[in-house]
């Protein structure tokens, strides 16, 4: 977590951040290639290879809906006036996480104050993360999918839940998936990349999970399957391209956090990590599953470097009271229910 929210922010910085906007990259489409700024040249390993080591972020398009709003059809970017109208709720943010007390009217709630999460600097041009089909809409799922039971904590609430299978693996502290550990959402969007000769490792904040990715070599044995599934590497040009297999079916979907419907063992992954200047990456990810979705579909966003940006600990079983208050709490339902019958 960026501990950046808890500093006050001086006007000049507001404006100075406010202004960045208009120079931010835009995403990747399907069939186009991703360029790096006029006049900046991509930095290269000791060893030759693009050198893209750092702690990223996606923060600066939380907020930005997965799918695009039916309405807007297939416009891919936020006009003028509507990247102006999120600058000023970015800069009212701002001044709201100034405060130090509460109105006197708020409702309190269960969660961290709103001042807690991260907080995105400048808005982020796209209309959706998602941007193929052109539409920026997930296409339908199959028959199959359809039946899949989507656990507690990725979508569905279940007030009173049987078992800890009716939690998500998130809500259950185990995993996000691959695309849940990068997508944005409210906080702990840190992602560091290590490279060394034949190998690049990228550590997500949240959940703590670690890819160790070979570059090139065979996919492991199908037999071999996890949570992540197995990753594979390659250079396009100053392109890390990283394909993922070997998924272990019905765990995770591709969403926010994981959440959504679980995915099959089908599942592949094409991700493409480009520098685009100093402080960006341009991401994307394909995701193909056939057992899942009537065709393959691409997110893409861009990834930044932030000033004094950690990845600090994720120690997410240690306090995670939720999971068994509410098993607890739908037992003692079920007792009182049977003793008034």
């Amino acid at each position: 977590m960026n501990w950046r929210v808890f500093a006050s922010m001086g006007l000049l910085i507001s404006v100075t951040l406010l202004l960045e906007a208009r120079a931010q990259t835009p995403p990747a489409v399907s069939g186009k290639t991703v360029a790096a700024s006029k006049g900046w040249t991509a930095p290269k390993t000791p060893w030759g290879d693009p050198d893209l080591q750092g702690i990223w972020t996606s923060d600066d398009c939380i907020g930005t809906p997965m799918q695009r709003p039916a309405n807007i059809g297939e416009r891919l970017y936020l006009t003028e006036l509507e990247i102006e109208e999120r600058e000023t709720q970015l800069a009212r943010q701002t001044e709201n996480d100034k405060q130090e007390f509460l109105a006197a009217d708020t409702r309190a709630g269960v969660g961290p104050p709103p001042h807690w999460g991260e907080r995105a600097r400048r808005p982020c041009k796209q209309t959706s993360l998602v941007v193929d089909p052109p539409n920026g809409r997930i296409p339908d799922l199959t028959a199959e999918a359809r039946t899949r039971r989507i656990p507690e904590g990725a979508g569905n609430n279940n007030p009173r839940p049987a078992s800890w299978e009716d939690f998500s693996y998130y809500i259950r502290c185990i995993t996000r998936g691959v695309t849940g550990s990068i997508f944005p959402v409210i906080y702990g969007n840190g992602a560091q990349i290590i490279q060394a000769p034949g190998f690049v490792t990228i550590l997500h904040e949240m959940v703590h999970e670690a890819r160790v990715i070979p570059l090139n070599g065979p996919h492991a044995s199908p037999n071999i399957r996890t949570y992540m599934g197995d990753s594979r590497g390659h250079w396009d040009g100053n392109t890390l391209v990283i394909e993922t297999t070997n998924f272990l079916g019905n765990k995770t979907g591709v969403g926010l956090n994981g959440g959504g419907t679980p995915t099959s063992d089908a599942l592949k992954l094409t991700e493409r990590y480009t520098r685009t200047d100093a402080n960006t990456i341009q991401y994307e990810v394909t995701i193909d599953d056939p057992k899942t979705y009537i065709r393959p579909w691409k997110v893409a966003f861009p990834i930044t470097q932030e000033p004094d940006y950690q990845n600090f600990e994720y120690a997410c079983h240690e306090g995670n009271y939720a999971m068994f208050d509410s098993l607890s709490g739908a037992r003692a339902e079920e007792k009182r229910e049977n003793r008034e019958q």
